[in-house]
């Protein structure tokens, strides 16, 4: 077959095929645009999540009218004076976005330059059908319609419009973190989904879009080495989510998704959270443009850098400076000295069934605090109401007391053992829900107030579409409005749960299993998040019985060495051990 040039159109197709996989990837380039053009306000009006339109309206520059129709040739741009295109100051260059979009939709361009008047133009899919006068304010307004209408197999490809939505807004919360200084509104079917006015500072931008309560609980980034400037915000250790996608990355203004900065987030935080906990974070990286490639990818999502070891020993001492300069709102790292004066031993279970001990009643709840005892504020010891049992029976000993209200501290026939009581309930109520999902399934406990939580549109409506399947595990709830839900039981195991910090992992994880996947498939994820939100907290008071009831459970119960995040419940120190702590051998 011999060599041949391909038609436009089909060209036009195919580059449309590497830029506008979706409407969040057309939207995500029209208002890119929007921003070079100098806006101060994007109004994004949405119908059927961005698949019957799109529309993206400025306050910019504008387009002179003797060059909207150039504006929508292939690599026709203004945004490359000359052919330094290893300089690029602006967020799109290649000249592909408006031909790309056209060539799939329905796409109309109407731009008025201040002092002139307005002209519009409309091409669909690749076909010139008019042009004419158009009477809009100062700014461009382009409007897509119909994406991949006559292009099936494409069409077909994409996904409900909720799930397309759910993008279109996750795209402009990323541009619209990186421009604080601009005001951004978003409309969904006529109703207004998110709107941020102009002129906010970097960290109140980052809270409005993420979690208002970011804005207490993280610290502000201010680190420069060898020319690169890392700014931005970090939540604490304990302000963290069950999955990674409230990471936050931008390199010179640019939301990217690098593999690079995302390891570097997390080896900064991998002594301070779990390894199935993400920490919260925005951060922000300004570097002269010849030490960064960002035509890496035609979408413009990854970049590269010449010397990626300076930016990763950046981020990750910058996160560790501003973490431990926090005192003691963050997680201290103990030395490794002391660490290592520690065994960790995991208890093996014996190999009969889940059951408790002949003559062990098991509490069904823990209480809250001893009535009418007040406790010191770092340790209590508590005189047992009868001799307590011979240490020698028991692997994990028997309670002494308890220390900073959130460590059982025990006797062993050979040691003292420390127990993390949250941790340590933690993998027992997850043991319970195993067998209780094993058996006749998973109670429910009616509330006696019903609970609202509030969440954004995309997670209640992941929520919503699980409902039946977490109503099996104890969890009823039902869509509350636009954005909230109506807790109206939790599992019985739980007991006290707190309710908002349950609805909003489990509304993470089902983020992170995806459409495809049935919630039966990741029992284990779902119900480890459900125990943690269930298990007796760190700062409770424990009675002396309530103590040693949690070490006799822990003995029979599987898998009690280790929490659900794969952290040790407990921790013995030898006898020969604290000899050599105090010289004695």
């Amino acid at each position: 077959m011999s060599i041949r040039r391909l038609p436009d159109g089909l060209v036009n197709r195919i580059a449309a095929g590497e830029v506008v996989e979706r409407p969040a990837a057309a939207l995500k380039e029209l208002v890119e645009n929007a921003i070079d053009a100098g806006a101060t306000r994007i109004a994004i009006t949405l119908a059927a999540g961005g698949i019957d339109r799109i529309e993206v309206a400025d306050d910019g520059c504008g387009i002179p009218a003797g060059e909207i129709a150039l504006a929508c040739e292939r690599h026709a741009t203004s945004k490359l004076p000359d052919e330094a295109i290893d300089a690029v100051t602006t967020l799109g260059f290649r000249g592909e976005a408006l031909p790309s979009i056209a060539s799939v939709a329905r796409l109309t361009i109407e731009s008025r330059v201040r002092g002139a008047d307005g002209w519009a133009r409309t091409v669909d899919n690749g076909v010139a059908v008019g042009e004419g006068p158009a009477a809009i304010p100062p700014g461009t307004r382009v409007r897509v319609e119909g994406l991949f209408e006559k292009v099936p197999a494409r069409r077909k490809f994409l996904r409900s419009a909720r799930s397309e939505y759910a993008a279109c807004l996750d795209i402009v919360r990323r541009l619209a973190m990186a421009r604080p200084e601009i005001g951004f509104t978003v409309e969904h079917d006529g109703r207004r989904a998110l709107s941020v006015p102009p002129g906010e500072d970097r960290p109140q931008r980052v809270a409005a879009l993420t979690d208002r309560a970011l804005a207490e609980n993280s610290v502000a980034l201010d680190h420069v080495r060898e020319g690169v400037m890392l700014g931005g915000v970090a939540g604490l250790p304990t302000f963290n989510r069950g999955v990674a996608d409230h990471q936050y990355l931008f390199v010179n203004g640019r939301p990217v998704r690098d593999r690079l900065l995302v390891g570097a987030v997390r080896g900064a935080y991998q002594d301070m959270l779990a390894r199935d906990r993400h920490p919260v974070v925005a951060l922000f990286i300004d570097l002269p443009g010849d030490q960064v490639d960002v035509n890496v990818h035609p979408a413009k999502t990854e970049v590269r850098f010449r010397d990626p070891g300076l930016v990763r020993g950046l981020i990750v001492g910058g996160l560790r400076a501003a973490l431990d300069a926090a005192g003691h709102r963050s997680v201290q790292r103990p030395s490794e000295a002391a660490l290592g004066a520690w065994v960790t031993e995991p208890v093996t279970a014996p190999s009969f069934s889940y059951a408790a001990p002949t003559g062990y009643a098991r509490p069904a709840t823990l209480h809250d605090a001893v009535p009418g005892y007040s406790a010191p504020p770092m340790a209590r010891a508590e005189p047992a109401a009868a001799p307590p049992p011979a240490s020698v029976s028991h692997p994990l000993g028997v309670a002494r007391g308890q220390v900073a209200n959130t460590y059982i501290v025990a006797e062993a026939d050979d040691g003292l053992v420390l127990v993390d009581q949250h941790a340590a309930h933690e993998r027992l109520v997850l043991e319970r829900m195993r067998a209780a999902m094993a058996g006749s399934g998973v109670a429910a406990q009616t509330l006696l107030l019903p609970q609202v939580v509030e969440l954004d549109e995309p997670a209640c409506d992941r929520l919503e579409a699980r409902a039946d399947e977490l109503a099996g595990l104890g969890l009823e709830l039902e869509r509350f409005g636009p954005k909230a839900v109506l807790v109206r039981a939790t599992p019985a195991l739980l007991g006290g749960a707190d309710v908002e910090g349950l609805v909003t992992d489990l509304a993470d994880e089902l983020a992170a299993f995806g459409e495809a996947l049935a919630l039966r498939e990741r029992l284990d994820h779902v119900a480890a998040t459900m125990a943690c939100h269930g298990s007796v907290r760190a700062g409770r008071v424990l009675s002396v019985a309530e103590m040693n009831a949690l070490l006799r459970e822990m003995e029979i119960t599987p898998h009690s060495g280790q929490c659900n995040h794969g952290r040790p419940t407990w921790v013995k120190l030898g006898h020969a051990d604290i000899e050599k702590l105090f010289g004695r051998r």
